[in-house]
């Protein structure tokens, strides 16, 4: 039975280099989450487009250190997204694998919700 963890993060995304080719960008991310689940994260993004006229995409991978809902442990999110006239698609996903610790096993989804300039989150996982 799935379970959920809501609540809202703080990100600071900086440009890095070298990128790997013409009109691919490189970031890396940090986050601050807070709510039910606690935990920093560190990570990395590629995009490409033009987000200014609306129409990009980017991957990123970030490794999530924490304690959910009382459970101590890391796990790692895996983000694909684009942008276009149609509107933004985004999936977030816990990789398989990638728990640690308590949150050994974990699988699920990671909802990033931006509303008036804010960042929260839905977290949808099951654990063993």
């Amino acid at each position: 039975m799935p379970h959920h963890a809501r609540g809202t993060f703080t990100v600071n995304v900086r440009p890095l280099t070298p990128t790997p080719a013409e009109g691919i960008a490189r970031y890396s991310i940090d986050k601050v989450i807070d709510g039910d689940l606690k935990a920093t994260t560190k990570g990395e993004m590629f995009s490409a487009g033009d987000p200014k006229q609306g129409t990009a995409g980017y991957v990123a991978m970030e490794m999530v250190t924490g304690t959910l809902n009382g459970r101590q442990g890391s796990f790692a999110l895996q983000h694909s997204a684009t942008m276009d006239a149609s509107g933004r698609k985004m999936t977030v996903l816990i990789v398989p694998g990638s728990g640690t610790g308590e949150l050994a096993g974990i699988a699920g989804t990671f909802e990033i919700i931006i509303e008036g300039g804010k960042h929260s989150y839905d977290l949808t996982y099951t654990l063993p």
